[in-house]
């Protein structure tokens, strides 16, 4: 039997990025298989705590029970051997996450099986599965190792926060900024205020949240989208006008005019924040769940188009 996920939100995460495995994984960076595969065997089960991308997965899928039928799928996609999946997937169980799709490669790399899974977001704690996953044009970033086990995302809403240059818009003006500085990047954007920017590599994922959100009750919205982005005005207005032409709905936009975003993060509590700067995304790490994208300037030709339109009825 066939199963269509066009119209489901498809999450594809690494076992490191859903769990904490940092022990584990330092373990198999400095003694190496043996060892690793002992421990693993003999810590089945003892399930690990949750990672940095698990507040984002557990609420996505809490979405499914919400609302009554399947808007999110998820699929673990590990390094691991099939049978040390098992601690896996038992952790999964025991944390109440319905993950239907797994992948174990045994050490090869997982990015080209995106695609077939139909992923829409990668999430994973390793660089070079997330630069491969990128290149093939799938919306991936680096997720940072937890800092607060207790942290706490806004209750009820799901909250997902974005910067703008280089991560929802592609990177030709931030190119601009760090070449010639910020007056030629302001009268860049000055001149350019009308013309849409380029979609960035988490562009199809903005609209695909905004078709979500949009199919929700007004009156009860469960998904909140977030920009918060060091631009300031005259550079506003070319942001606020290729969201509107990409008919894609925010419910808040932050112009910080170089202020530090961590302190705004604070506030809103974010689910998960992108940012293509670790200057940016480090600090808000410190406080809760954030993560790396790419910085690509060179990206080009990302059709929002073609981002999955969900349908709640």
């Amino acid at each position: 039997m066939s199963t269509d996920l066009s119209h489901t939100l498809t999450i594809g995460v690494s076992s490191r990025a859903l769990f904490d495995l940092e022990t584990e994984n330092r373990l198999f960076e400095e003694q190496g298989v043996e060892p690793y595969r002992a421990y693993q065997i003999e810590h089945e089960g003892i399930h690990p705590a949750p990672g940095a991308a698990f507040p984002l997965v557990q609420a996505l899928l809490e979405l499914n029970r919400r609302l009554g039928r399947e808007v999110v799928t998820v699929t673990l996609l590990s390094r691991n051997s099939p049978d040390l999946g098992l601690r896996l997937t038992q952790a999964a169980g025991h944390h109440g996450l319905d993950v239907k799709r797994w992948a174990f490669t045994s050490g090869e790399p997982v990015a080209c099986f995106l695609k077939p899974f139909q992923v829409d977001l990668f999430l994973s704690r390793d660089h070079a599965d997330v630069e491969q996953a990128t290149n093939a044009g799938v919306a991936a970033a680096v997720v940072y190792p937890p800092k607060h086990p207790d942290y706490a995302a806004r209750p009820a809403t799901i909250t997902v926060a974005f910067d703008a240059d280089a991560v929802i818009f592609g990177g030709e003006s931030e190119a601009i900024f760090r070449r010639d500085g910020m007056q030629a990047f302001l009268d860049h954007e000055r001149r350019h205020s009308r013309d849409p920017l380029a979609a960035g590599p988490m562009a199809r994922l903005l609209k695909t949240l905004s078709t979500l959100q949009k199919a929700m009750p007004a009156e009860a919205p469960l998904v909140r989208i977030v920009v918060v982005t060091a631009r300031n005005a005259p550079a506003h207005e070319r942001v606020l006008h290729t969201l509107r032409l990409w008919n894609v709905r925010v419910d808040q936009v932050f112009m910080l005019g170089g202020l530090p975003k961590a302190p705004f993060l604070s506030e809103l509590r974010p689910h998960l924040f992108f940012d293509d700067q670790e200057i940016h995304a480090a600090p808000a790490a410190d406080l809760g769940p954030a993560c790396l994208v790419p910085y690509r300037p060179e990206a080009t030709g990302i059709d929002v188009s073609t981002a999955k339109e969900i349908a709640v009825e």
